[in-house]
């Protein structure tokens, strides 16, 4: 029931309204704190990982974020009434289901109310993984394709994940009659109730190995290095999370493998900066340059282009070349290149070089230097 879980910004430790940065971020970080490699054997933190995933694929796609700010957790559960059918939301077994759980989930099963079934034996969905990969600037910018190798549990390819020998088969335990779990029924002044133990003979699971698998020894899955093939998109940016269904671990019980989340960290680029789509470029000129215009040369991403600077141009001046930056992930359109020039002195002068700016220097002062004329004219009446 959507109800009981918790919010998605409380699991990320974010404030409603969080920026997508923000939730990136903060998802990189409870995703790193509670990663299976880092946690062995815990299932705590186990669990908080997956809610952590599930929180940021609602939270990282803008229609989702929408509908779970308006209406919680009702608006992205497809079970929650939104979708129409059953009772208020709840499809399926009604009242009868609604009871089950949630005195199941108290005393582990009621009497009366049709028993509470537990499903200790039905299909799980195996656990995510996250793996980080490193790209340049470029491949981040016009998109790559690239070949990860990951270390996790996949299915036992000798017995095809049943953990029975082949040949053999998995026979129902004669304890529980293959629920997986074992009940006794305690009298109390309120009524019967059941409490609900998972087999200790099945391990809840209901049924019962008798010839093991050789290669798994019964797991069903063997820890194995694989490659998988992902393909990044023109736009990410650094801490993308990209998203590979399917590529987790095994599920159990017949439930679907989990997902693999694949985290970019963008190297930085040389000469350019990036600011959301767009492209930072600072470019040295000269004081000729800068003084009497010139046609540059700019570096793009993709070309070199020509550009002409106007004379008189200040140090600091910013131009903008529209559609040199990068490729949005959402729209498709690129961002600009906008290139700030900064007027560089020579540190060294020949004799000839000397002679011409001291001619240059002669006449007025501050003919032509309106900054300076006014810092003049500031100083003088500071000294009056």
């Amino acid at each position: 029931m959507a109800e009981q879980k918790r919010d998605y910004y409380e699991v990320l430790g974010l404030q409603k309204g969080a920026s997508e940065s923000e939730i990136k971020s903060a998802f990189r970080k409870k995703a790193m704190q509670y990663h299976p490699d880092r946690n062995p054997g815990d299932k705590e933190a186990e669990e908080k990982f997956k809610e952590v995933n599930e929180a940021y694929g609602i939270l990282s796609d803008p229609d989702k974020k929408d509908k779970y700010d308006r209406f919680g957790h009702a608006g992205v559960d497809p079970n929650a009434g939104f979708g129409g059918g059953g009772f208020g939301g709840f499809q399926g077994g009604g009242f009868e289901d609604m009871f089950g759980d949630i005195f199941g989930g108290m005393f582990g099963g009621m009497g009366g109310f049709g028993g509470g079934q537990s499903r200790r034996n039905a299909p799980r969905k195996g656990a995510d993984l996250q793996k980080g990969i490193s790209i340049t600037f470029e491949e981040a910018a016009f998109g790559v394709k690239k070949n990860i190798e990951i270390n996790k549990y996949v299915s036992c390819d000798h017995c095809s994940g049943s953990g029975a020998e082949p040949g053999t088969e998995k026979k129902t335990c004669p304890h529980c009659n293959g629920t997986g779990e074992v009940r006794t029924v305690q009298r109390t002044p309120f009524g019967q109730f059941a409490n609900v133990q998972p087999c200790s003979h099945c391990g809840g699971t209901g049924k019962i190995i008798e010839k093991p698998c050789s290669k798994c020894g019964g797991a069903g899955k063997v820890r194995k290095t694989v490659t998988i093939s992902v393909n990044i998109p023109a736009g990410v940016d650094n801490d993308s999370v990209i998203p590979i269904r399917g590529q987790g671990e095994p599920g159990s019980n017949g439930g679907p493998a989990g997902d693999l989340y694949v985290v970019l960290a963008v190297q930085p680029h040389k000469l350019f900066q990036r600011k959301g789509d767009d492209l930072w470029l600072e470019m040295p000129i000269t004081f000729t340059q800068a003084a009497l215009g010139d046609d540059i040369v700019v570096p793009t991403l993709e070309e070199k282009v020509s550009y002409k600077i106007p004379a008189v141009t200040q140090p600091g001046t910013i131009f903008r070349l529209k559609g040199k930056g990068v490729q949005s992930l959402r729209s498709g359109r690129k961002g600009d290149l906008y290139v700030q020039v900064n007027v560089e002195v020579p540190t060294k002068l020949s004799k000839k070089q000397k002679e011409a700016i001291k001619a240059f220097g002669e006449g007025k002062e501050t003919d032509g230097y309106s900054k300076r004329k006014s810092f003049a004219e500031t100083m003088k009446e500071l000294f009056r």
